[in-house]
């Protein structure tokens, strides 16, 4: 414990450990710190999709990052990564205008994505209701994950390759910075010891810093999703997004109609309310994962979302489903929710309680897109290194 790190990272999620990892690759001597077994929050508790398509430019471009430094990472081990694409499919006419104009803008920012008409869909996935379907928008390049077997394998991944420590079950009490060090003191009595800390997950940020927690533009996000059981010998291709998350993801807030056809939205209908879009992903054992779901409140009134699942909005959201698609079977082997933390007006939460002590959380649902990408440049930031 008397080891000096050139940095500890606080936090075994995927913010976390991809700060970590930028740091090994500049040859730091870098420690985790977990405070679970297994990390068990948002990191675990998503889609797992890495689909830059979903984001703004600035976004969109750690994304892009994101998606060279899974590709790599899973040449080195099986982290669950695979390039089958996302597809997002238009119901309607306003939604067909709306993947025609981001199709645009991804030509003139050089991002591959391919216009698909009714019958391309009807011909790519099984069971697509023709009724519901009139055109697509098809990203090859996008990958998806099963983050809760993806996070345990990076982990060991780390700690193989780079002999770095994660130090499980340790819950760190306090954080302070003295001369040219920083410390870091668990729980259990014992000290870590750093030229620098990086604080990434709500939870411990609210531990350490409660009132800088407190005072902090933050929103807690609640999501929920299903899984069906295996769906046998039947294959989803790719990721499939559908109408009602054209209308919400941000990279669509560029298209010239969108405020257009926003105004025409009921804004009291049950998916509006709960901020409800329809996505069908296909896990490792066959199932089909569909969501999602969000209710929002500010992270010093998390307890308020409660600790229940909704059954309307499951229910809603497999009517939604069966809407759009036939699968084999809509019977359900798991229900969960996952909450995490975003900003009201930044991009994410960061604060240096002291020079050499940062907080970096609050990334909301771009952590498995955009946090490869991200942590690199902040790596960079933070170390003076190019």
């Amino acid at each position: 414990m008397n080891k000096k790190y050139d940095l500890i990272v606080i936090g075994g999620g995927i913010l976390g450990l991809f700060h970590a990892y930028h740091a090994l690759q500049k040859k730091l001597k870098v420690a985790i710190i977990e405070k679970n077994s297994v990390p068990n929050g948002a990191s675990v508790r998503n889609f797992g999709q890495v689909i830059p398509s979903a984001m703004n430019i600035k976004w969109q471009n750690y994304g892009r990052e994101s998606l060279s430094i899974y590709k790599n990472l899973q040449g080195q081990t099986d982290l669950t990564v695979r390039q089958n694409g996302t597809v997002y499919l238009a119901s309607n006419e306003e939604e067909v205008q709306l993947i025609e104009e981001l199709s645009q803008i991804n030509i003139d920012q050089n991002y591959n994505s391919i216009l698909l008409t009714k019958k391309e869909c009807l011909q790519r996935f099984d069971g697509l209701k023709s009724d519901y379907c009139k055109a697509g928008l098809f990203f090859p390049e996008e990958l998806t994950v099963d983050a809760d077997v993806m996070i345990t394998r990076f982990q060991k991944l780390l700690i193989e390759q780079f002999d770095v420590p994660i130090f499980f079950n340790t819950t760190i009490i306090a954080t302070e910075e003295k001369g040219n060090s920083c410390w870091a003191i668990a729980a259990n009595g014992h000290s870590f010891v750093a030229s620098k800390i990086i604080i990434c997950g709500g939870s411990e940020f609210k531990t350490l810093h409660p009132s800088i927690y407190e005072k902090s533009d933050l929103v807690a996000t609640k999501l929920q999703m299903i899984q069906t059981k295996p769906q046998g010998i039947y294959t989803l291709p790719s990721n499939i997004l559908t109408g009602l998350t054209i209308r919400r993801y941000e990279s669509f807030e560029q298209c010239p109609s969108y405020d257009f056809i926003k105004t025409k939205e009921k804004p009291n209908s049950f998916e509006a309310k709960y901020g409800i879009h329809i996505l069908f992903k296909q896990a490792l054992d066959g199932s089909i994962i569909i969501g999602d779901s969000h209710e929002y409140a500010d992270a010093k009134d998390i307890d308020t979302l409660g600790y229940d699942l909704n059954m309307e909005i499951d229910a809603f959201m497999i009517n939604e489903a069966k809407k759009i698609i036939d699968l084999p079977t809509y019977e359900i082997q798991k229900r969960w929710y996952g909450i995490y933390s975003q900003c009201k007006e930044q991009d994410l939460f960061e604060h240096n309680p002291s020079p050499n002590i940062h907080i970096i959380t609050g990334i909301g649902g771009k952590g498995m897109t955009g946090s490869a990408g991200f942590s690199k440049q902040k790596i960079n930031l933070i170390f003076n290194k190019n």
